[in-house]
């Protein structure tokens, strides 16, 4: 099945790209949740403005996202979850838990589909977090998440 992406979607491509997918991953998971248009070829018009859009947006945010990277990297996140005695938490921390912490933090608005938690967050300590602030510049956030 040949589709426009119309957002960013993780290891598939950016918005703007003519990609092919299997045709269940693209009916069942793509077109469903507004991430890609079926492609036509009055589609190529919609390809060129959003590569277009994406381009000015591009060049202009480099600077301010690689701003955007070194205060989320400088920045100390705490979050707070129930555990048992052995530090192993009652669930897990899901991505919504991080930007909660970073917003708490006075970090930077981040969009939840940019936040990659490299292992599943499961116990007390210190965990690393990856943040896409562009596609040229991945922050690394540490996560310490205490004992509730």
């Amino acid at each position: 099945m040949k589709l426009i992406l119309t957002q960013d979607v993780n290891g598939l491509g950016a918005p703007g790209d003519v990609v092919e997918v299997k045709d269940g991953y693209g009916r069942n998971y793509l077109l469903p949740r507004g991430l890609a248009t079926p492609w036509t070829k009055g589609g190529e018009k919609q390809v060129a403005q959003i590569k277009r859009a994406r381009s000015v947006r591009e060049v202009r945010d480099v600077e301010a996202a690689t701003a955007i990277k070194q205060s989320l990297e400088g920045l100390k996140v705490t979050l707070t979850a129930r555990s048992g005695e052995t530090g192993r938490l009652f669930g897990a921390v899901t991505v919504a838990d991080v930007v909660e912490a970073i917003t708490a933090a006075g970090g930077p608005a981040v969009d939840k589909r940019k936040v990659t938690i490299v292992a599943p967050i499961k116990t007390v300590g210190a965990h690393k977090v990856e943040v896409r602030v562009h596609p040229e510049a991945l922050a690394s956030v540490t996560v310490d998440v205490v004992r509730a």
